[in-house]
């Protein structure tokens, strides 16, 4: 993992609700904890161990390329990605309207949807004014840190 993708980690554990995030990718696992002493600056420690390597690499890695042959040019317009790992929920309660639907017109700063982490809701706003062409996730899926959520023309 190169030290720019682990710098935002770190910045993204330390200006969040988030008090822990685990990544593990091939090249490495990382873990990033948030402690939280009274009346204390927040540090943050991180820990990186190589990840087992599993044996079957080859034939995945064939078939990742195979899919992005087969993956469609990318979408125009603005994406709008998840800035945390959680869980994505396009209404603020279950029985509730979504905050946003295909088709609406929305402004820089206005609440799009809540991405759950750890017993937090945190509102996502949009950080561009337009109209969502495309809504990229499903209602209670599990969304990763830099996850495309909204297309946004």
């Amino acid at each position: 993992m190169d030290l720019r993708k682990l710098k935002t980690l770190i910045d993204l554990v330390s200006e969040s609700n988030v008090s822990e995030l685990e990544i593990t990718e091939a090249e490495g696992k990382v873990r990033i904890v948030k402690s939280l002493p009274v009346n204390a600056v927040a540090p943050v420690t991180y820990s990186m161990a190589p990840a087992a390597v599993a044996p079957a690499a080859a034939p995945a890695a064939a078939s990742l390329d195979a899919a992005a042959e087969v993956a469609p040019a990318v979408a125009e317009g603005h994406t709008v990605k998840s800035p945390m790992v959680g869980t994505f929920y396009r209404a603020s309660s279950p029985g509730a309207k979504a905050f946003v639907e295909v088709g609406d017109t929305i402004k820089e700063g206005e609440t799009i949807c809540i991405v759950e982490a750890m017993k937090i809701l945190n509102e996502i706003e949009a950080d561009k004014t337009g109209t969502v062409t495309r809504i990229l996730v499903d209602n209670g899926e599990a969304v990763e840190y830099g996850q495309p959520l909204y297309t946004i023309e």
